[in-house]
């Protein structure tokens, strides 16, 4: 396949959570993603930026079709899996894996770190023998600095520490040899010289492999470091969509504003600003009518009450404001 091609589309897609009930006999729903389309084509890092509660996880476990979807559709390269059955999910799996945020509950702790690699190995059938496996996995071990690998690949995670149990969780995905990956906040929970080596084995899987990623983070100045394209969420939505160079140095949207505003600059004499963007965000159970950030945006007007379109400005700067015309 082609770098240009694409490994994941996502058109429209809409994903909902059942959350108690109306009356008796009626669930309520809540729409934690609502209406969002996206693209990851071969080799390429894109990244969904905002705060929590703004949809990035459940919109990442939706491409992996680990949610089913309410409307909408999910493309693995040319096969629609928007309805497929688990059956026939099963086969494409091996290249679509989740790299989660918390080290500690993603690994199962009655398992030793050679039983958690070579789960995906032997459900997959990809060795040939016990000893191509295990060169499999001490191989990949190794790609991961955990060494010696044969020492490693006995302990359990309890007697690892965060950056080593995340590492695992790396390998166990690596392994496979992913088209695709969803990397949920793989660095949140990390010290900052460990978040440096995760950062930089999920850079070498796309230089070496050409594995595809979609990269979800609250931090916009790690993203705009890593990322061929930046989505920005809020309450459910892109807000706005671009290269890094254009949602840093020219973002468009009042909540990217903000977000860039927040970023800490190492110069004692700046400070730190104050955001201009008021209160705290709404809830998934009270979305706003009309633009999702107009409660707390400081241009609101009376536009604001509908909602705008995600339209394209230049290029493939994209933004959803009735301030952009």
């Amino acid at each position: 396949m082609k770098m240009s091609e694409p490994v994941l589309t996502v058109k429209k897609l809409t994903l909902s959570y059942a959350f108690g009930r109306e009356g008796l006999f009626r669930t309520k729903y809540v729409r934690a993603v609502r209406d969002v389309s996206l693209t990851v084509k071969r080799g390429e890092i894109t990244s969904l930026v905002g705060e929590s509660g703004s949809g990035k996880t459940t919109l990442g476990k939706g491409t992996l079709r680990l949610l089913k979807p309410t409307e909408g559709e999910i493309f693995w390269e040319n096969d629609n899996v928007t309805n497929m059955k688990d059956s026939k999910l099963r086969r494409l799996r091996r290249y679509y894996q989740i790299i989660q945020q918390d080290p500690y509950s993603s690994l199962d702790p009655t398992y030793k770190v050679y039983d958690i690699i070579a789960e995906g190995i032997r459900l997959h059938k990809l060795a040939t023998s016990r000893q191509d496996e295990q060169d499999m996995i001490y191989r990949m071990l190794s790609v991961v600095r955990l060494t010696p690998p044969e020492e490693f690949a006995v302990k359990r995670p309890y007697e690892l520490s965060g950056g080593q149990r995340q590492r695992v969780a790396i390998a166990r995905a690596l392994v496979l040899k992913p088209k695709y990956i969803v990397a949920d906040e793989p660095v949140s929970m990390l010290d900052a010289s460990t978040r440096g080596q995760i950062v930089d084995f999920i850079l070498k899987a796309r230089e070496n492999d050409g594995t595809s990623i979609l990269f979800i983070t609250h931090d916009i100045s790690l993203a705009s470091y890593i990322s061929d394209t930046i989505n920005v969420m809020y309450l459910g939505k892109v807000v706005e969509s671009g290269k890094p160079e254009d949602i840093v140095n020219r973002p468009m949207h009042p909540y990217t504003q903000a977000l860039i505003e927040a970023v800490p600059i190492p110069d004692p004499e700046v400070g730190i600003k104050d955001p201009r963007i008021k209160g705290d965000m709404d809830t998934l159970l009270n979305i706003p009518t009309g633009c999702v950030f107009r409660n707390r945006c400081p241009y609101a007007f009376a536009a604001c009450e509908q909602e705008p379109t995600l339209r394209r400005v230049e290029g493939n700067h994209y933004v959803a404001c009735h301030l952009i015309r």
